[in-house]
């Protein structure tokens, strides 16, 4: 039988440490928290190996981000107990229950409907309390429960999700990829008053979101 426990503490040891990951609170989230719980039986011996895996619902899908990609994204975020987070792009959950161990409250985002009932299923499994699971679009974010001092978007974004933008608080964080490719960067964007600023913080593959992604060109 595998034995999840110390496989997590090989990812914590030997990827996200080596990944300029030194986050007390994120290293110790991602320790704790059982990835291979929201992954299908014959994904769960992948669960702690550094590379996207996909998660499925009712015949609807979502790709994951890498653990070295998603606990560096997190970690610029610099996630307060006190935040109140916007997860998009959810999945199953498992992002949900990292998110939900480093901040005060996380609403996780899912636009499709059967993933977020397995989100709901396995984060209520596991006891956490603290995320509600809505169902929207993407894109628009979820104003319902704006604004949000953390907004943690799951894949690449070819477009600026103005939406998101402008769901956040005063100095919110807003973490993701932006581009694919090798042109792709991990991005902060903050918000202080009117204006939202963004800079890059390293070179990151991701899964692309299609509701992010730009329309195709017409060509005669």
């Amino acid at each position: 039988m595998a034995d999840f426990a110390l496989q997590r503490r090989m990812m914590v040891d030997c990827q996200l440490r080596t990944y300029d990951i030194t986050s007390a609170p994120v290293l110790a989230a991602m320790e704790e928290t059982p990835r291979e719980i929201f992954l299908s039986a014959d994904q769960r011996g992948f669960a702690y190996v550094d590379q996207s895996l996909t998660v499925s619902a009712n015949g609807a899908s979502r790709a994951m981000l890498t653990p070295m990609v998603f606990a560096r994204l997190l970690q610029a975020a610099n996630i307060k107990p006190t935040d109140v987070a916007l997860d998009v792009g959810c999945g199953v959950g498992y992002s949900s229950a990292v998110l939900a161990r480093l901040a005060g409250r996380v609403v996780a985002l899912e636009s499709d409907a059967g993933l977020s009932a397995k989100a709901s299923e396995l984060l209520g499994g596991l006891g956490v309390d603290t995320v509600e699971v809505v169902t929207g679009a993407l894109r628009e974010g979820y104003a319902e429960h704006a604004p949000y001092d953390v907004i943690v978007v799951n894949g690449a974004f070819e477009v600026e999700p103005s939406a998101l933008f402008a769901q956040l608080s005063e100095g919110g964080r807003l973490v993701g990829v932006f581009g694919t490719g090798r042109s792709a960067k991990a991005m902060v964007y903050r918000k202080s008053g009117s204006a939202v600023g963004g800079r890059a913080v390293f070179d990151a593959a991701a899964p692309a979101l299609e509701e992010f992604r730009t329309a195709p060109a017409f060509v005669f």
